[in-house]
């Protein structure tokens, strides 16, 4: 017997999801996917000067908190033809890392590990027990039976006073969860560091752009100027307090978060089977230049596609080529001029809001017809996924040593073959691998900054091409990067010295989108497909594949009685989709 479930709102995300799924004898054999807010920043961005527009565009998250600025920035520097110095690549780099280690710590231990642990099964936990655990598996010094027993009360607290404040709402009980009461006090001690510990490194974005959120950035590199001896530019304290920022988020990914994680991992490996999108297909387009961004080779985060699941062969990306990636609406709320069932090129998109959705109350999207404010993207007709499973398959499907040797270990000690790495587990397991190369090469990516302050290297921005009336009548450039939640660009056309057109094609976009003309489903509503559900009244199973690709969408809000009659509209500009 069939029966179609709701999760609206999906929670424990940046903003807003909605997911519809159905269920025959015990399993998902449809899902759809709807993001039910708009996105315009595009809109509010034409006419605009292009040095300015990154501003603009980097408030479409409040999460996403860089990416956006640099992909913006990245656009306009391409049209222009302008190559920054390598400082403020460093310093992108820098800033890039810090925001990627902060967001995957986030999302593993305040968005994701709720989906597998029980806070309610530490009170049965046995304080020695977790400290001989913890002490077994990293040399953190908060490990003794004290500190555990300190954690349990604290719990205990919440639960006896009948509000579990940030742990109420949970699936607690649920027969999915299988952790052993210790594991579950390891980890809720641990939540509760890391919501200390991610407010830290985020001061890096603070030093290095002046405030955070959004920090300020620069077309032609960063705006924070060296000045060793001027307390009011970028000196010796501020660099020294960098150096302390990302030496201690090294030592919480190595001895909590990596542990931590495969920890959890072992009591969950039949989920190396539950979740892989179906196509198996992953996308990358590179990032973390070790020399001048555009030499793809120089790339930390390699560039490439895997097709088919065949993890012996990368595929090459050019973002450039308007053959290559496209756009579909035929599923999404907006029109294209050309016909819905047509694909865009970003040089060539457009942003034509059409909604012809249902209003709230309603039972089911009409999948039917239009149903998400996402869009389709495409790359060669393909369905693609993006994000840390797909740098690191590409990363170690060619080869790159540090991949081959982090994921390696990892399969080892889980004792779970590399075909688990395509699934709910596998690109959770990934998200924390790739955080352990990041505390490598923050650390690294410093060192080098440093070394070419002390060869007398202290240029930070190149305004060669800042005066407008030295550039083309026409120009077009596109920005991309590796965002946390995957492959981000942002493609820009300038005439007149004004942004003609622009469009940005975001990580969750690829993942979240309906289908597209052909029928095929993006990554979100294909890694449902299959996966068990044992209570359709608290699905928690659903919610693990969905939180494993870390969604994040947002923003403009309609705002509805009971009855489906609009009392208050709000626009705010823009989505996220990071």
């Amino acid at each position: 017997m069939a029966n179609r479930i709701v999760i609206d709102p999906i929670t424990r995300i940046e903003g807003h999801l909605r997911v519809e799924a159905k269920i025959e004898d015990g399993k998902v054999v449809d899902a759809y996917c709807s993001s039910t807010m708009v996105r315009g920043m595009e809109k509010i961005v034409e006419g605009r000067d292009p040095r300015d527009v990154w501003a603009f565009v980097q408030r479409t998250c409040g999460v996403c908190t860089t990416v956006h600025a640099i992909a913006s920035i990245r656009s306009v520097e391409d049209a222009l033809g302008i190559v920054i110095p390598p400082n403020a690549e460093l310093a992108r780099n820098i800033v890039t890392i810090s925001h990627a280690m902060q967001d995957h710590v986030v999302h593993f231990y305040h968005l994701h590990a709720l989906d597998w642990v029980d806070i309610t099964q530490v009170l049965n936990a046995d304080p020695k027990a977790t400290s001989a655990l913890a002490q077994s598996i990293s040399k953190w010094p908060k490990s003794s039976p004290g500190y555990f027993s300190d954690v349990k009360k604290r719990i205990k607290k919440f639960v006896d006073s009948g509000q579990l404040g940030i742990f109420a709402k949970g699936y607690w009980g649920h027969p999915a969860m299988k952790l052993p009461a210790e594991v579950n006090l390891l980890a809720v001690a641990h939540y509760l560091e890391a919501l200390e510990w991610q407010k830290e490194i985020v001061k890096v974005h603070t030093i290095l752009g002046g405030k955070n959120p959004h920090p300020h950035f620069l077309v032609g590199g960063m705006a924070s100027a060296l000045n060793l001896k001027d307390a009011g530019g970028l000196n010796i304290e501020k660099l020294a307090y960098i150096s302390k920022l990302l030496k201690e988020a090294h030592t919480f990914v190595n001895e909590v978060y990596i542990p931590d994680l495969l920890a959890i991992a072992s009591f969950y490996k039949d989920w190396g089977a539950i979740g892989g999108n179906k196509f198996n297909n992953y996308l990358s387009y590179g990032d973390l230049p070790t020399g001048n961004y555009g030499n793809t080779d120089s790339y930390k985060w390699p560039q490439g596609v895997i097709l088919n699941g065949d993890l012996t062969k990368v595929h090459p990306v050019d973002l450039e080529n308007t053959s290559e990636i496209q756009e579909f609406v035929n599923k999404s709320w907006y029109d294209y001029t050309a016909g819905d069932d047509a694909g865009l090129h970003p040089y060539d998109g457009e942003t034509n809001i059409h909604y012809s959705g249902p209003k709230p109350p309603y039972e089911h999207l009409d999948v039917d017809k239009k149903y998400s404010f996402v869009k389709t993207p495409r790359w060669q007709g393909k369905p693609m996924e993006v994000g840390p499973l797909s740098r690191m398959l590409i990363g170690y499907v060619k080869g790159i040593p540090e991949y081959k040797e982090i994921v390696d270990y990892a399969l080892k000690t889980l004792d779970v073959p590399v075909a688990a790495l395509l699934s709910t587990l596998g690109r959770t397991a990934a998200r924390g691998l790739e955080t352990k190369l990041l505390a490598d090469w923050g650390l690294e990516f410093f060192d080098q900054l440093l070394a070419n302050i002390k060869g007398g290297d202290t240029r930070m921005a190149n305004t060669e091409k800042w005066d407008p009336t030295t550039w083309p009548a026409e120009a077009k450039g596109v920005g991309y990067m590796e965002a946390p939640r995957g492959g981000l660009a942002h493609w820009i056309k300038i005439k007149d010295r004004k942004t003609e057109n622009y469009q940005m094609v975001v990580p969750t976009t690829w993942n979240a989108g309906p289908r597209d003309p052909k029928g095929q489903m993006s990554a979100y509503e294909s890694a449902l497909i299959g996966t068990p559900i044992a209570d359709p009244n608290n699905p928690v199973e659903i919610l693990r594949t969905v939180h494993s690709f870390d969604p994040c969408l947002a923003c403009a809000v309609h705002l509805y009685d009971e009855h489906g009659k609009n009392i208050s509209q709000i626009q705010i500009g823009g989505a996220c989709s990071i």
